[in-house]
């Protein structure tokens, strides 16, 4: 890892009961007690996720129900980590929100470490606990990575912003860039009952426009599954993700008070591996 400040390597110090990480020109920063370290250099533009938001997405993943993105990612890794990532490959997850997916992968790889980065406190509050190899820190993704340059074997990015340029020099030049968005069709049935936001049609042609400068397309896979769902898992799924942003909550409870449960809704994600590419 790496200062924010000035760029040097980051070094565990410890003063009574006290933890931080500090670099060589003694920039330090203190390890919450949560266990995550703020490694934000300045103030970010948006807070991240609510503690609304993340403890509904932690209860939405703790049933299952979105197993199928934790597993695509695991069976992706273990494909593409090899000899050459090292004899501890480092996993970073961009947007990683609660830790679970992450956590999924290092359960995958034995050898692995990771680190999850977000900007809401309130999932790094989760994502420091979710494995006990992984680590949790404050960053701003749209800036500068607190990561050292070649660093990572494989970077995470589930449902997150994307910075291309950034996640190319942090990633190895044999490593790979796993970029999880939803397809067409997810939660569709919802969408018109509930007044969501839709799927972008241009979603995949703004994803190659943000990453096409810096990476190359390896594959591209789709991971379907229909849930049935109760009124309250309905709630949850929409109070987790973009659409709590836009929705009155009491107009919500309404309309899904009204849906006959169990409620069908398809879950659809694609998967693309992304190369670097070799400058």
């Amino acid at each position: 890892m790496r200062c924010p400040v000035c760029g040097e390597p980051l070094a565990e110090a410890t003063a009574g009961t006290a933890t931080a990480l500090r670099c060589p020109r003694r920039h330090s920063f203190d390890v919450a007690r949560q266990g995550y370290v703020n490694l934000l250099a300045g103030r970010a533009p948006h807070p991240g996720d609510t503690p609304e938001m993340v403890a509904a997405r932690a209860d939405f993943l703790a049933a299952g129900h979105y197993d199928l993105i934790s597993t695509a990612l695991a069976e992706a890794a273990v494909a593409l980590t090899g000899p050459a990532a090292g004899a501890y490959p480092l996993v970073v997850d961009a947007g990683a929100g609660t830790g679970r997916h992450l956590a999924a992968v290092l359960a995958a790889l034995p050898d692995a470490v990771g680190l999850a980065l977000d900007v809401s406190k309130p999932a790094l509050r989760r994502a420091a606990r979710a494995h006990p190899r992984a680590a949790a820190a404050l960053a701003d993704t749209w800036q500068r990575l607190p990561v050292a340059d070649g660093a990572a074997a494989l970077l995470l990015n589930v449902f997150a912003p994307r910075n291309g340029a950034e996640f190319r020099r942090v990633l190895d030049p044999a490593g790979a860039l796993l970029v999880v968005t939803p397809a067409a069709d997810h939660l569709t049935e919802l969408v018109g009952p509930l007044g969501l936001l839709r799927v972008d049609p241009a979603k995949e042609d703004r994803v190659a426009g943000s990453l096409g400068g810096d990476f190359v397309r390896e594959s591209t896979s789709v991971h379907r599954r229909e849930l049935a769902l109760t009124g309250p898992e309905v709630a949850t799924l929409v109070g987790m993700g973009p659409s709590a942003w836009h929705t009155d909550p009491a107009g919500l409870a309404a309309r899904v008070a009204a849906l006959a449960e169990p409620v069908r809704v398809t879950a659809a994600v694609r998967l693309a591996v992304w190369r670097p590419v070799t400058r």
